[in-house]
């Protein structure tokens, strides 16, 4: 899937259709709080209930989701149920029709879901509500993953949060 075809309100429309619990983290949920920085993949943390993992395997289904992996650009198959979904201890990394999409059940720094939906906002994004990680949950998340890519986008993430938490001028 190349960046130009990443389209990530057609994945997370999907998640709604299916009734998907979930809360937008990652780079995708600091560009929606007016971060400059650019991602190309859609990063969710969802509930971890055997209901709601069912109706986000079935959203999975309908986006044809497959494993992403550097040695295969269109993606390996893989048993998309709950079953499956519950046995996810690190991120699940997928390509879509929409684009690439990571699930990660638990991410760093983090309790998971009902950590980080405590703090979460809600925005419309194409005319569905999106749950989306707090500002500051996301710094958390990255400087807890400490990769390369995440301590690189950290500074502009927090002059951010300062302007936000500081209110127009």
């Amino acid at each position: 899937m190349d960046e130009t075809s990443f389209q990530p309100a057609e994945i997370l429309a999907a998640l709604e259709r299916h009734g998907v619990r979930y809360v937008v983290i990652g780079g995708l949920a600091a560009t929606l709080h007016g971060s400059p920085l650019a991602t190309t993949d859609a990063d969710i943390c969802p509930a971890r209930d055997v209901g709601n993992l069912e109706r986000l395997a079935a959203a999975l289904r309908e986006l044809r989701a497959r494993i992403r992996t550097p040695d295969a650009p269109s993606g390996l198959p893989f048993t998309c149920d709950a079953t499956f979904l519950s046995a996810i201890q690190v991120v699940l990394n997928l390509t879509t029709t929409f684009g690439d999409l990571d699930v990660s059940i638990v991410p760093s720094g983090t309790e998971g879901f009902d950590d980080l939906r405590r703090q979460a906002i809600e925005i419309s994004l194409a005319g569905h509500r999106v749950s989306v990680a707090a500002l500051s949950d996301v710094i958390r998340t990255k400087e807890a993953a400490n990769r390369p890519k995440d301590q690189a986008a950290l500074p502009t993430l927090r002059l951010l949060l300062r302007r936000l938490q500081e209110g127009p001028r």
